[in-house]
Protein backbone atom coordinates (compact mmCIF):
# COMPACT_ATOMS: atom_id res chain seq x y z
CA UNK A 1 0.00 0.00 0.00
CA UNK A 2 1.17 3.32 -0.44
CA UNK A 3 2.20 5.76 2.36
CA UNK A 4 2.87 8.99 1.86
CA UNK A 5 4.64 11.44 4.88
CA UNK A 6 5.04 14.99 5.02
CA UNK A 7 7.80 16.20 6.95
CA UNK A 8 9.82 19.52 7.47
CA UNK A 9 10.00 22.99 10.19
CA UNK A 10 6.28 23.76 11.47
CA UNK A 11 7.74 27.39 11.51
CA UNK A 12 9.28 29.47 9.01
CA UNK A 13 10.02 33.36 9.51
CA UNK A 14 8.79 35.54 6.66
CA UNK A 15 11.20 36.10 3.71
CA UNK A 16 12.54 32.81 4.64
CA UNK A 17 12.18 29.36 2.49
CA UNK A 18 9.55 26.93 3.55
CA UNK A 19 10.88 23.18 2.86
CA UNK A 20 8.99 20.12 2.84
CA UNK A 21 9.82 16.60 2.32
CA UNK A 22 7.68 14.10 1.10
CA UNK A 23 8.94 10.22 2.17
CA UNK A 24 7.05 7.69 0.04
CA UNK A 25 6.57 4.39 0.91
CA UNK A 26 4.85 1.22 -1.22
CA UNK A 27 5.57 2.58 -4.48
CA UNK A 28 8.29 4.03 -6.62
CA UNK A 29 8.12 7.93 -7.30
CA UNK A 30 9.51 7.15 -10.63
CA UNK A 31 6.64 4.10 -11.78
CA UNK A 32 5.28 5.25 -15.37
CA UNK A 33 2.81 7.32 -14.92
CA UNK A 34 1.99 8.81 -11.57
CA UNK A 35 2.53 12.07 -11.12
CA UNK A 36 3.54 13.47 -7.39
CA UNK A 37 1.75 16.66 -6.42
CA UNK A 38 2.03 19.15 -3.49
CA UNK A 39 -1.40 21.07 -2.20
CA UNK A 40 -2.17 23.50 0.90
CA UNK A 41 -5.34 24.80 2.77
CA UNK A 42 -5.10 27.76 4.66
CA UNK A 43 -6.89 28.15 7.80
CA UNK A 44 -10.48 28.22 6.75
CA UNK A 45 -10.02 28.24 3.22
CA UNK A 46 -10.05 26.05 0.00
CA UNK A 47 -7.40 23.67 -1.02
CA UNK A 48 -4.86 25.12 -3.16
CA UNK A 49 -2.66 23.15 -5.60
CA UNK A 50 0.75 23.88 -5.91
CA UNK A 51 2.74 22.04 -8.32
CA UNK A 52 3.87 18.33 -9.22
CA UNK A 53 6.73 16.07 -10.28
CA UNK A 54 5.90 13.35 -12.49
CA UNK A 55 7.32 10.02 -12.61
CA UNK A 56 9.76 11.55 -15.69
CA UNK A 57 11.04 14.20 -13.24
CA UNK A 58 9.33 16.99 -15.14
CA UNK A 59 7.35 19.85 -13.32
CA UNK A 60 4.71 22.42 -13.54
CA UNK A 61 3.60 24.92 -11.00
CA UNK A 62 0.50 26.57 -10.40
CA UNK A 63 0.96 29.78 -12.09
CA UNK A 64 0.39 32.30 -8.75
CA UNK A 65 2.87 30.48 -6.80
CA UNK A 66 5.21 29.60 -10.01
CA UNK A 67 7.68 32.78 -9.26
CA UNK A 68 8.72 31.26 -5.43
CA UNK A 69 7.93 27.73 -6.47
CA UNK A 70 10.78 24.37 -6.72
CA UNK A 71 9.80 21.08 -6.83
CA UNK A 72 12.89 18.26 -7.50
CA UNK A 73 13.26 14.51 -6.08
CA UNK A 74 16.07 12.25 -5.15
CA UNK A 75 14.91 8.91 -6.26
CA UNK A 76 17.45 7.26 -4.18
CA UNK A 77 15.45 8.01 -0.94
CA UNK A 78 12.06 7.57 -3.08
CA UNK A 79 11.08 11.71 -1.61
CA UNK A 80 10.32 14.63 -3.51
CA UNK A 81 10.29 18.25 -2.11
CA UNK A 82 9.34 21.59 -1.63
CA UNK A 83 10.49 24.54 -2.14
CA UNK A 84 8.27 28.11 -1.66
CA UNK A 85 10.58 30.91 -1.31
CA UNK A 86 10.01 34.53 0.24
CA UNK A 87 7.35 33.03 2.70
CA UNK A 88 4.90 35.21 4.22
CA UNK A 89 2.32 34.93 6.61
CA UNK A 90 -0.58 34.26 3.68
CA UNK A 91 1.24 31.28 3.38
CA UNK A 92 0.53 29.52 6.73
CA UNK A 93 -1.57 26.46 5.56
CA UNK A 94 -1.57 22.70 6.05
CA UNK A 95 0.28 21.37 3.42
CA UNK A 96 -0.31 17.84 1.39
CA UNK A 97 1.75 15.64 -0.39
CA UNK A 98 -0.69 13.86 -2.89
CA UNK A 99 -0.50 11.08 -5.86
CA UNK A 100 -2.44 12.01 -8.97
CA UNK A 101 -2.79 8.23 -11.09
CA UNK A 102 -3.79 10.71 -14.31
CA UNK A 103 -7.24 9.52 -14.71
CA UNK A 104 -9.43 10.75 -17.75
CA UNK A 105 -11.68 11.68 -16.38
CA UNK A 106 -9.54 13.53 -13.30
CA UNK A 107 -10.74 11.50 -10.34
CA UNK A 108 -9.03 12.93 -7.74
CA UNK A 109 -5.63 12.15 -5.90
CA UNK A 110 -5.92 8.62 -4.77
CA UNK A 111 -3.28 8.59 -2.28
CA UNK A 112 -2.17 11.76 0.28
CA UNK A 113 -0.28 12.34 3.39
CA UNK A 114 -1.56 13.82 6.12
CA UNK A 115 -0.61 17.19 6.33
CA UNK A 116 1.87 19.07 8.04
CA UNK A 117 0.74 22.56 9.33
CA UNK A 118 3.85 25.23 8.61
CA UNK A 119 3.35 28.52 10.17
CA UNK A 120 4.75 31.67 8.81
CA UNK A 121 5.73 34.12 11.89
CA UNK A 122 8.41 35.96 12.96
Amino acid sequence: QVQLQESGPGLVKPSQTLSLTCTVSGGSITTNYYYWSWIRQPPGKGLEWIGYIAYSGSTYYSPSLKSRTSISRDTSKNQFTLQLSSVTPEDTAVYYCARDPRLVPFDGMDYWGKGTLVTISS
